[in-house]
């Protein structure tokens, strides 16, 4: 594996390619410019290229020798509903449309991947490489609909592995953990019912503010007093309307919960408690509570054998200085969960540079992820391109 750190493939075109996709974001199951764009650079080298899957959504195989065994190595390629705020060069075209979580850097990644194991053709097995449609839709996005139609029994795969970039660590850092690594995430839509009238005769209405302003406190103490102190939870309020003007108390309010957890029971708990506590606040006022409760993305779950396998195969590429083991977990999701359910596997990130450090290249200053002046770091395409041809000669080396 030594000879990937001197795999020279002409890295500055797959810079060009991140920038190229990143003035042209698109939104989940829209991708249509980005997947033809693959396909293309898939078949030009060699790939069996299959698409439609998801609608979207690209997988692409490579097969040398006679062995059975098999590696899924999986990109994202959507954008989110943010409009930019950066001036680069490579700024998003699309109005409120953008990059915003580095997806476009992981399709360049897989493709530069994509070109080095094809070019050196140490292995023995199958590669299959999917290109995903709409990871940041939620729980019907596009890992499940593509293993909804039949992803794993078209493309078998011994195991799959994701990455991703992640800022606030050291650009080129590899960072892994054995178990639970992201949480669960589900969406709650709360519809308090009361009776409006005018706001100067408060006594004769039934006012749904009031009902949101005690229920936002309430689901507060859930992690505090329902929960083991040593259970990770969140009960985020990130959406709460109601009315249109100053002097009129409104018939309705409404609230959206971003909702969190590491483990199912806990998860079931939550929903539990914020289901009564919605009844019986509303109920306590005199007023009426409906709730639709989304269950989202499950808990992402590594495996332990093939957790090991990427940490070694990175350390042997980078040294062990540029691995970290065992990081903390994050509340995070990703939709790549539905994958680690179905066969094991092993979710990584890549360090994109550190929160508020300059990057001379591009002239911004790195900040999170969903962030309308986030960019991508495009240093981190060739060692994560290169992790990935090393990964795959390590798990599929021939015999």
């Amino acid at each position: 594996m030594d000879t990937l750190l001197d795999a020279q493939l002409n890295w500055q075109t797959y810079t060009e390619l991140r920038r190229d996709l990143h003035r042209h974001p698109e939104l989940g199951f829209e991708e249509f410019r980005t997947s033809d764009l693959v396909a293309t650079r898939l078949q030009a080298l060699g790939y069996e290229v299959v698409r439609g899957i998801a609608g979207t959504g690209v997988v692409a195989s490579l097969k040398l020798g006679g062995s059975r065994r098999s590696i899924g190595l999986r990109a994202d390629m959507d954008a989110l509903p943010i409009q930019e705020a950066t001036d680069v060069d490579w700024a998003s075209r699309n109005e409120g449309v953008m990059h915003a979580c580095g997806h476009d850097g992981h399709t360049a990644i897989l493709l530069a991947a994509a070109e080095l194991i094809a070019r050196r053709r140490q292995f023995d097995g199958t590669v299959h490489l999917i290109f995903q449609p709409a990871e940041e839709m939620g729980g019907a996005g596009g890992a499940r609909r593509m293993m909804e139609e039949g992803l794993f029994e078209q493309f078998p795969c011994d195991a799959v592995f994701a990455m991703h970039n992640m800022p606030g660590w050291p650009v080129g850092d590899f960072m892994f953990r054995d178990g639970a690594m992201m949480a669960s995430s589900d969406r709650v839509v709360i519809t308090l019912h009361g009776k409006g009238g005018h706001a100067a005769i408060p006594q004769r209405t039934v006012d749904p503010t009031i009902v949101a302003a005690s229920l936002i406190m309430a689901l507060q103490t859930i992690t505090s007093r329902n929960l083991d102190p040593l259970d990770s939870a969140v009960v985020s309020v990130g959406m709460l309307q109601a009315g249109a003007t100053y002097n009129v108390i409104p018939d309705t309010a409404h609230l959206e919960l971003s909702v969190r957890a590491f483990s199912p029971s806990v998860r079931d708990e939550l929903e539990k408690r914020i289901r009564h506590l919605c009844q019986t606040q509303a109920e306590s006022f005199g007023a009426r509570a409906e709730v639709v409760y989304e269950r989202g993305y499950p808990m992402l779950i590594n495996t332990t054998a093939e957790t090991k396998d990427a940490r070694l195969v990175a350390q042997q590429l980078f040294g062990a200085e540029r691995v970290k083991d065992n990081i903390a977990p994050l509340m995070g999701s990703e939709d790549f969960a539905y994958m680690l359910q179905e066969r094991p596997g092993c979710y990584l990130l890549i360090g994109n540079g550190c929160i508020g450090e300059h990057n001379v290249s591009t002239g911004l200053t790195h900040c999170m992820v969903h962030n309308p002046g986030y960019d991508f770091n495009d240093t981190c395409i060739a060692p994560a391109a290169r992790f990935w041809a090393a990964l795959v000669e390590h798990r599929l080396t021939p015999t």
